[in-house]
């Protein structure tokens, strides 16, 4: 009976340990583990900066014009101390501002490098050896709508009423200064927080020129004698005969019916004309 229950047992386990065999032998085998790669992260670009540089070369003296400036992007580190962002704010503190000396296209613009209308000796600074400032007073008319800004170049123009004069010759203006440089547009240009914005839509109240001690003179008088008005000069240099003067307009220059008025039908001229002498009669 035991060897009975003995013999079962054994071939039991006989039979356990073949199908575990089998299974191992027959069983699918079990899928290859994939080797994932780690890739680490690209570092982030650093972080850049717009600055303002000169966008051609300008010399020492150049009365800086928005025209002067270009935008140039740098790495935040290597930015330069007392370099100008491109905000409003830092245009309008640059525009008008005395350049103290050369810079190449591309070269950053710095704190050091202008002097500011507001700042103190810039007058006595932005003035050429020999040569004075004087003001004259302007409105949105005259001040051809306050887009006069210094460094530009202007003639200034008289106009006056000659009282006691014909009719047709009552009125006049004539060029009293030609190609004379503005150096300030009122106290302050474009200065402060929203400076640029400020300067778009303000009118001008006084403009300042560079004249020499003779022109300024000229100017004094022609103060007295009547309206004073700018007229902006291309920027390609023209050649002035030098104390050539332009001629004298008179009312009955620019209206032919207003000359025409000033003769009565009926009066008689007596016209010479070299050795010959005529008279004519108006009608």
């Amino acid at each position: 009976m035991i060897l009975r229950v003995l013999l079962v047992i054994s071939m039991l386990l006989s039979a356990a340990s073949l199908g575990y065999l089998a299974l191992q032998v027959f069983a699918p085998a079990p899928p290859p583990v994939q080797q994932v790669e780690f890739t680490p992260a690209a570092p982030a670009p650093p972080a850049r900066v717009r600055i303002l540089v000169a966008a051609r070369p300008l010399p020492a003296g150049t009365l800086l014009k928005d025209e002067d400036f270009a935008i140039r992007e740098v790495a935040t580190e290597m930015r330069p101390d007392g370099a100008f962002d491109t905000s409003l704010e830092a245009r309008g503190e640059l525009r008008g501002a005395l350049l103290r000396r050369y810079l190449d296209p591309t070269e950053p613009v710095l704190r050091g490098d202008v002097l500011r209308p507001r700042d103190r000796g810039f007058l006595a600074a932005v003035l050429r050896p020999g040569m004075r400032a004087v003001s004259i007073g302007v409105d949105h008319v005259t001040g051809t709508a306050g887009l006069i800004w210094p460094g530009d170049q202007v003639d200034l123009i008289l106009s006056q009423e000659l009282g006691d004069a014909p009719v047709s010759r009552r009125v006049s203006g004539e060029t009293v200064l030609q190609d004379v440089r503005v150096i300030a547009v009122d106290q302050q240009i474009a200065q402060g927080p929203g400076g640029a914005e400020a300067a778009v839509g303000r009118v001008a109240r006084t403009v300042t020129l560079e004249v020499t001690p003779d022109q300024a003179e000229r100017v004094v008088v022609a103060i007295a004698l009547g309206r004073l008005a700018l007229a902006v000069r291309a920027m390609a240099p023209t050649e002035d005969v030098e104390g050539e003067r332009a001629p004298t307009t008179f009312a009955g220059d620019v209206s032919p019916a207003l000359q025409r008025s000033a003769v009565s039908p009926g009066q008689r001229m007596r016209v010479i004309q070299g050795g010959a002498e005529s008279n004519v009669t108006f009608r």
